[in-house]
């Protein structure tokens, strides 16, 4: 089958958008653009501009960035001065009635800013280029349409009258693949690619053909309503967020609920795919319905009602109030201004029982009134349910979970058995691990189970350890030696070298303790440098069976009774961790441990902390990207084991390949219990990834299809084609994926691969050199089919080869046996060929190797003399750099201080602002390109990775 031309992808999918009914219009040119605008605006509003009136609204939607012309868009009216004084309100677009906008698509509209760009296909939306579409042939990979807006929002959107920085959503296809993305580019930070999404129907069945997509989402009621209703300006971090058909469906089915049922209901959305912003888009919506007086968002925990607060102020600041305490709550409900509160199901059961609250609320009673409950896997709240659906009479109650209760999982409450549809009713949508792993919203776990111990008679099964008496052996010294010995061993490896960090989760208070000791000793000693943390209750009676299978802790509050021994022991690790951090916690009451355990929920997320060890704080609720390993020593099940293994698979970057769980108890059968209680029958093999033994089967098959390509990293050299280079390139970036699983796997070594690490070192090389040439390609403006795939050099990238690595083994090339030496220098000069970021530094510490190390006498000055001559060589580069390009050297440190503070480059003016001698306006941009590249070139040799 010959490849579809771009051209005829194009075509046919304009075909299909008027057919849906878009007007097609000719635009050309941004002159065309700003006349049909114009006229747009005039039919929209029933009414005409002058000229100069039209200029006046010109040059407001010029103004601004991004986020702030999303915000311009959605203001309800525009005032406009007339010509003769009087004043007309304006609208650019109907978020109400969003079917009632005018649609128009056009394509390869033209527009020059630092070069010139031609677009693919606009939709606009009363004259408004709001969805912008890149098409690429079939058989390109979609990264490269991606790629390609990237350039054009560096390169021409926010040109001339910026109008193309309204873009609301941008389409990237190549007809077989279809994805859709919000418009989130901040200036010097280009979108990532993973915030890309397919559309799906609601049963999570993903749509990719181009025109399947395009009559579905393209559609013009749909595009629109999209745009107006479920686009949500994230006010924290200025950018654009869209919602993914899940959280599409889910929001509209409680839309629909409220609207033709009384009926209660609930969302079935696992752990880590955005059920805050899910639940927040539904609060927000229903605020809008005239008939609902009050929405009110129900956690059942301080912590996690002030962090809710938090996101949902990120999302719109002016829309949420939290609850400090029950009197705010209370008058929160009575006052009609806020239509939306975020309180905890302690404060709202205390607002409804204690008398002096009860006959306060009394009078909005019978208001309609929304209850949205979060966690509501959480079912202890049965009783606080029965007391909100007596005193509220005009009640909804919405439940959203990860894992709900179902008979199979649930818990008798006084021979009852409580299930999330007992509560809640019907579930409204699903969206399951395994739709969440394969739509790479969350990672899949790598699950290893360790037997500690075994029984010396062979009577039963060995791996059943569970079964055995064993709770004066999981207390045992030896028990727990072997367990911190494992994870200091093994730690490094299972966090990529401290890239990530990890949890420990043990049994009870009394078993951390112990565990801290261990570690705090062995630190003490000198076997480990890692930084161990630790938050547990102090109550009387910390440990108490709950409905959801887990040993739950009692909320810490001022009237709580305190175990004291495990209080001292609280305070004395405190200590502990003010002295690491330098800071000043403590326990003394309520507010102080919440402040505590605020702090280390920000070094965790920061990479500060490397273990924090819990018994069950933090294994639930609780989202660190950077956390990666969860080290298990205590009994799981159900919805409590996949929401503690969940607190490892939230997407990060290409190093993070799966979440790693590390588990000393035999939980095979409750995993597999859990996974096929939260997915379906054959859902297992899906969200864990292969063990080692079959990783390695993939790893030699991916080795075999690299051999038949290219049997030797010189062969890479002998290939003819691009196409041959292509196909190169794909073969050992899958070796690199699968080399990245092996890796977090503490057994492996290359001596269970067919390929040698020296091997591996060569063909980087060779992937790398093949990166470099697309960049040389690009710079020349040459087309290259190499532009096909997306080189992820990440994972070439290891924290543990930098300048001090390299520098221990020149240490030891120096005191080398002459016979080792060439040997071990060839090996150093491999390893720089094949690391990402240290192949620019290559040809300067090769320098350094023959012209200065053979002068020095002493190997533990090496580091010291390599800073020396660093400086010296940084020194003789910027002056080179400024002297070659004629540029003020002042000039050149300034942008580069400001690139290495701020991460923007220079604009063209900066750069051009820098030379010694003007150009011609010609040169300008030519000009401007060549120095931002070697200055670029410059702080990548000499600046990055330097010190790490």
């Amino acid at each position: 089958m010959t490849t579809q031309p771009e051209q005829v992808l194009e075509n046919n999918l304009i075909t299909q958008l008027i057919s849906l009914g878009h007007k097609a219009v000719t635009i050309k040119t941004e002159d065309d653009l700003v006349s049909n605008l114009k006229l747009q605006l005039e039919k929209h509003n029933k009414t005409t501009f002058t000229d100069s009136e039209f200029r006046r609204i010109l040059t407001d939607l010029s103004k601004g960035n991004i986020f702030d012309k999303a915000k311009f868009l959605r203001e309800p009216k525009y005032v406009l001065q007339k010509d003769n004084g009087d004043k007309a309100y304006i609208e650019f677009i109907n978020q109400d009635f969003w079917c009632q906008n005018q649609f128009q698509v056009t394509n390869q509209i033209t527009i020059n800013g630092k070069r010139e760009n031609r677009y693919d296909v606009t939709i606009l939306i009363n004259g408004l280029p709001l969805v912008q579409i890149e098409l690429k042939k079939r058989g390109i990979e979609l990264k490269e349409a991606h790629r390609q807006v990237c350039r054009y929002q560096q390169e021409s959107f926010a040109s001339n009258n910026a109008l193309f920085n309204y873009v609301q959503l941008f389409v990237i296809s190549n007809g077989e693949n279809t994805k859709y993305y919000a418009n989130t580019y901040k200036q010097g930070k280009m979108p990532s690619y993973k915030f890309t999404s397919y559309w799906s129907d609601k049963t999570n069945k993903r749509i990719t053909q181009l025109d399947s997509f395009a009559s579905l989402f393209l559609e013009p009621c749909h595009i629109a309503k999209m745009i107006t209703k479920y686009i949500v300006l994230h006010e924290k971090d200025k950018v654009l967020m869209v919602l993914r058909p899940y959280q599409y469906y889910a929001v509209e089915s409680i839309i629909a609920r409220v609207k033709n049922s009384d009926k209660n209901g609930y969302i079935w959305h696992t752990t880590g795919s955005g059920k805050t912003l899910t639940s927040f888009k539904a609060s927000q919506i229903l605020t809008n319905n005239p008939k609902i007086k009050k929405v009110v968002f129900v956690v059942d925990r301080q912590d996690l009602d002030d962090q809710t607060v938090k996101e949902f102020r990120a999302f719109d600041k002016e829309s949420i109030d939290g609850t400090e305490d029950t009197k705010t709550l209370v008058k929160h409900f009575l006052d009609p201004t806020r239509p939306l509160i975020v309180t905890t199901i302690q404060k709202l059961n205390v607002a409804i029982k204690k008398t002096a609250f009860k006959n306060q609320i009394e009078k909005i009673k019978d208001d309609k009134t929304i209850f949205i409950f979060d966690e509501c896997h959480r079912s202890q709240f049965g009783k606080t349910h029965q007391e909100i659906t007596k005193f509220f009479t005009n009640h909804q109650l919405f439940g959203f979970t990860g894992t709900p209760i179902f008979e199979e999982n649930a818990l008798s409450v006084k021979s009852i058995k409580q299930t999330t549809a007992n509560l809640f009713h019907d579930c409204l949508h699903k969206y399951v691990i395994t739709d969440a792993i394969r739509d790479e919203n969350v990672l899949k776990f790598s699950i290893e189970y360790y037997n500690v111990f075994k029984k010396k008679i062979q009577d039963e099964e060995d791996t059943k350890v569970e079964a055995i008496d064993t709770q004066e052996v999981y207390e045992s010294d030896a028990y727990l030696e072997t367990i911190t010995n494992y994870i200091l061993k093994n730690h490094a490896n299972k966090t990529n070298n401290r890239q990530f960090t990890a949890m420990f989760c043990v049994s009870s208070v009394d078993i951390l303790i112990k565990y801290y000791e261990l570690f705090k000793a062995k630190k003490e000693a000198g076997e480990h440098n890692y930084k161990i943390a630790t938050i547990f209750s102090y109550a009387a009676n910390p440990e108490v069976e709950t409905i959801d299978g887990n040993i739950s802790e009692e909320d810490v509050t001022d009237d709580a009774p305190v175990n004291q021994s495990v209080r001292d022991k609280l305070d004395e690790f405190i200590v502990d961790y003010n002295t690491m951090f330098n800071e000043a916690h403590s326990a003394n009451d309520a507010k102080a441990f919440l402040n505590y355990k605020t702090n280390i929920s920000k070094r965790v997320r920061d990479k500060e902390i490397d273990i924090l060890l819990v018994v069950n704080m933090f294994l639930t609720g609780f989202d660190s990207k950077t956390l990666n390993t969860l080290y298990v020593d205590k009994n799981l099940k159900y919805h409590g084991l996949i929401q503690a293994y969940s607190r490892t698979n939230r997407i990060l970057n290409d190093n993070k390949s799966q979440g790693n769980i590390v588990t000393f108890r035999n939980l095979k059968k409750n995993t597999d219990d859990a996974v096929r209680l939260f997915s379906n029958l054959s859902a297992k093999e899906t969200i864990t990834i292969a063990p080692y033994k079959e990783q390695l089967t993939f790893f030699e098959e991916a080795y075999a299809r690299l051999m038949a390509l290219t049997p030797t990293p010189n062969s890479v050299n002998e290939l003819v084609t691009e196409e041959d280079e292509l196909e190169f390139a794909k073969a050992f970036r899958a070796i690199m994926r699968l080399k990245n699983i092996l890796d977090s796997f503490t057994e492996f070594t290359f001596d269970d691969v067919p390929m040698t690490a020296q091997e591996f070192q060569d063909f980087s090389s060779k992937y790398l050199e093949l990166n470099d040439k697309i960049r040389f390609n690009t710079q020349k403006q040459k087309v290259s089919i190499l532009n096909e795939i997306d080189f992820e050099i990440e994972l070439l990238h290891k924290d543990e080869i930098n300048v001090t690595y390299i520098m221990k083994l020149l240490a030891q090339l120096k005191d080398a046996k002459p016979k080792d030496q060439e040997k071990q220098k060839k090996q150093i000069l491999d390893l720089l060929a094949g690391d990402v970021t240290l192949r620019s530094k290559r040809e300067l510490i090769e320098q350094f190797i023959e012209n200065n190390l053979p002068k020095i006498s002493n190997s533990e000055t090496i580091e010291s003399e390599f800073k020396d001559y660093w400086k010296v060589e940084t020194k003789k580069a910027l002056n080179n750099l400024s002297k070659a390009e004629a540029l003020k050297p002042d000039k050149v440190e300034n942008i580069i201080n400001d690139f290495l503070f701020t991460g923007r480059m220079a604009t063209e003016d900066e750069v051009i602002e820098a030379l010694e001698k003007q150009p011609s306006v010609l040169q300008r941009e030519t000009i401007s390109n060549r120095i931002t590249e070697k200055i670029k070139d410059f702080v990548k040799t000499f600046i990055n990775g330097v010190d790490s």
